[in-house]
This record gives C-alpha cells, sequence and structure tokens, in this order.
C-alpha cells in the first residue's frame, strides 16, 4: 500500500491521526470504526440516508458512468446491446457473464421457452384476485408463490438448483405479467406459444382473442425487445438494492425476486413513465408548454422524465429509446402526446435553466408513450419494467451467493429516542 493510495484522518477530538487504506477510490466503513473506539465508546459510523456515497458491494454485472452517459453490460455498450443483440442473449450474459456460443445459446434459449408454462394451481390463485386488482401486486405474491411449488429452491448453494430457478424466472415472468394483464380486462389467459421468440410469444399471451395464431408485428416485437434490453439492469437501484438485502438472509430467489417488485411497485422506482404521461395529458396541447414551463420554474409544476439521480449530462438509454418510439408508430399510427413531448424536450434543452442543471429526458421520458401506444393501461408499465429487470435481479443476487466478503445485511443506526425511562404502572398512567 503507498502512501498516495491512503487517507490520513485527524481526529480533532483526540488529535490521534488515522491512516485508512484507499482500495478502488473507497474507503472501509468498518476502518472509520476504528477512530475514537474506547472500552466505553464505539468509533465512528459513516451517516449516508439513501446511499448516495456509500458502496455496498463490488459487482462485475453492470458498469455506469453517469458524467459521461456511459451503461455496459459486463463491458458491453449498451448501445451495442440494443441494436445487435436479443434479450435472452443479454439475459444470459448478465447471468453468465459472457456471451454465449451457438451451442449455449440455443440450450439457454430452449430451456426458457421450455419453462413459460406455470402450474395450473397458480393460475387459479390470479384468478382469485379482485378484478380490479392492480397488476403489480398480482406478479408480486405470483412470484412469492413461486417458492412454495419449488422448494428445492431454498438450496441455493447448489449451482445446479439455481440454475433451474433462474430460467423458471425468466421463463414465467412474461407469462404472470400478460395474465395479470388479462386478468384485469375479464379475458381468458393465453397459454404460450413456445414457437414465438421471447417477446412475440409475450405479446401473444397478452393480445391473442379468437385467431387460431397471433403472429404479432416484427416491429412492435423489435421495439420491446429493446426496451427489455435497456430495462434488464441498472447497478444497485432500489429494486436490486432490495433483492440483495433479501438475498443476504440466504433466501431462495423467488423470495429475493419478489422483494425487488415491491420495490420497483413504488412511485419513485418504477412509476416514473406513467407520471410523464399524466404530464403531457395535463399540458393538453403544444401551445400550453411556455407556460408550464414557466410553472416549473416557479416551482408551482414538476418536469417528469427528466433528468437522473446517476446521469448528469445525458441518459444514454434515453437515445436509443426514441428510435424505437418511431418504429412502434409506424405501426399503432402516432400518439397525439408525441407532438408535445417532442416540443417540450426542444424547448428544455434550449433553455439555460434546464441545460444548466443538466436535466435532459431520461428512458421514461419516451418508454410510456410506447407502452400506451401499445394499448398498455398505466397500471401495467411497471410490470412491463418488473419482467426484463428480472434477468438483473437474478445476475446480482448470484454474484452476492458467491460474494464470500457479503453478510447479512445488517445497517447501523443513529438512535434519537430516549433513554433510561423508569416504567410506571398502569394505576399511575391512568390516573393522570
Amino acid at each position: 500500500m503507498t502512501e498516495n493510495h491512503t487517507l490520513t484522518v485527524r481526529d480533532n477530538r483526540t488529535g490521534e491521526e488515522y491512516e485508512l487504506p484507499i482500495t478502488d477510490g473507497t474507503v472501509r466503513a468498518s476502518d472509520f470504526g476504528k477512530i475514537g473506539k474506547t472500552e466505553d465508546e464505539p468509533g465512528l459510523a459513516v451517516y449516508d440516508p439513501g446511499f448516495t456515497n456509500t458502496a455496498s458491494t463490488r459487482s462485475a454485472v453492470t458498469y455506469i458512468d453517469g458524467d459521461k452517459g456511459i451503461l455496459e453490460y459486463r463491458g458491453y455498450p449498451i448501445e451495442q446491446l440494443a441494436e445487435k443483440s436479443t434479450y435472452l442473449e443479454v439475459a444470459y450474459l448478465l447471468i453468465h457473464g459472457e456471451l454465449p456460443t451457438r451451442e449455449q445459446h440455443d440450450k439457454w434459449v430452449h430451456e426458457i421457452t421450455f419453462h413459460t408454462f406455470v402450474h395450473e394451481n397458480l393460475k387459479s390463485q390470479l384468478q382469485g384476485f379482485r378484478y380490479d386488482a392492480h397488476p403489480m401486486g398480482m406478479l408480486l405474491s405470483s412470484v412469492g408463490a413461486l417458492s412454495t411449488f419449488y422448494p428445492e429452491a431454498r438450496n441455493i448453494s447448489d449451482p445446479q438448483v439455481r440454475h433451474d430457478q433462474v430460467v423458471r424466472l425468466i421463463a414465467k415472468m412474461p407469462t404472470l405479467g400478460a395474465w395479470s394483464f388479462r386478468h384485469a380486462q375479464g379475458k381468458p389467459y393465453v397459454y404460450p406459444d413456445n414457437e414465438l421468440t421471447y417477446t412475440e410469444n409475450f405479446l401473444s399471451m397478452l393480445f391473442k382473442m379468437s385467431e387460431q395464431k397471433y403472429n404479432p408485428d416484427p416491429r412492435l416485437a423489435k421495439a420491446l425487445e429493446v426496451l427489455f434490453i435497456l430495462h434488464a439492469d441498472h447497478e444497485q437501484n432500489c429494486s436490486t438494492n432490495a433483492v440483495r438485502s433479501v438475498g443476504s438472509s440466504q433466501v431462495d430467489p423467488y423470495s429475493a425476486v419478489s422483494a425487488g417488485i415491491a420495490a420497483l411497485y413504488g412511485p419513485l422506482h418504477g412509476g416514473a413513465n406513467e407520471a410523464v404521461l399524466k404530464m403531457l395529458k395535463r399540458i393538453k396541447v403544444p401551445e400550453n408548454i411556455p407556460a408550464f414551463i414557466e410553472g416549473v420554474k416557479k416551482g408551482d409544476e414538476k418536469l417528469m422524465g427528466f433528468g437522473h439521480r446517476v446521469y448528469k449530462n445525458f441518459d444514454p438509454r434515453a437515445t436509443i429509446i426514441k428510435k424505437a418510439v418511431d418504429d412502434v408508430f409506424e405501426v399503432t399510427g402516432v400518439n397525439p402526446l408525441l407532438e408535445i413531448a417532442q416540443e417540450l424536450e426542444r424547448i428544455a434543452l434550449e433553455d439555460d435553466y434546464f441545460v444548466s442543471r443538466k436535466l435532459y429526458p431520461n428512458v421514461d421520458f419516451y418508454s410510456g408513450l410506447i407502452y400506451e401506444a401499445l394499448q398498455f393501461p398505466p397500471e401495467m408499465f411497471t410490470v412491463l419494467f418488473a419482467i426484463p429487470r428480472t434477468s438483473g435481479w437474478l445476475a446480482q443476487w448470484i454474484e452476492l451467493v458467491d460474494d464470500k466478503e457479503q453478510k447479512i445485511a445488517r445497517p447501523k443506526q443513529i438512535y434519537t429516542g430516549d433513554r433510561q425511562l423508569t416504567f410506571p404502572s398502569a394505576e399511575e398512567r391512568w390516573s393522570r
């Protein structure tokens, strides 16, 4: 350890200095715990609500450089993957750490295709939900229920058992998501068609009616493929952190993924594209945009779908998704909200107020328009996020299981309540 790879900390309370090693741009929180530690006093702790500058793991799954707008899966730029790859190939890359050979690819696709069907008892469970049940609530409970169908999944130390559950989860998520969609419409559930690709099969289970064979438009299937690739993983976000935190108890992957779905259910994580649609509908026509922009500057309005906690200059996914918007609207016809979105984007990108604050369109700005064009109700948007994110959650979960440094998640707290109170009897309390 060279001198320039250490951090010297002086504790002004005692005058003592501590030399902490720096590795990969980080200092271990446990090293801070040695500062000021005595028999009577604990050492220093790091207070970081929301983990804004705290690394909880070492990961080789996804790389993000927010300042430069870079997103890579296992080292491959997202732009290349979206253009040249398929979702299942990307899922293999995330899970296994490398691109598949032809033989591995064909076996992988066959396995997932073979496991798209779910047990009829699970179908009965879904049918028991109210007609107005939220699709994410249905998906959350049904994925959790899968652990009861595959009790061997608890043996997470067995690589073959882990592989089987990974295949099952990636395969069954579109089926469960599509059936949640059909349930809300009062339509019969459509079984998987193993002759179709992953995204084609999903569209079939969503929209097939009385026709004997559903053949989705290839442009729609490709656009959905791109969206799935863009949403496959995104480093240590809220839902991935939930999967890792729950997974650290060594629970089965169905339960861990359920935790991710629950986190994604929240409007601050998975509901951003729905908020964009509501904003565009409230604006109504392009002529109302200037007044809306002024409202944003005054704090009376919120500009949804712009900016990102990680990306500081531009979201690389947003550039890719704009092309998918064009492809979808070729099939469905142009959504009137698109004109509002494009004009809002143009004005915001030219206005110093937004430019100086680095507010630019993110992936959610246009994805909601695509989902609405595909006739999805807003409550389905987060389900469409959860389905592809499953491969990323599982890649992160496998990495967690194999990481010898990981322990059960147990953050420290700063206690702010009362101490050493004297407990009064019931008579004393009630007589006051």
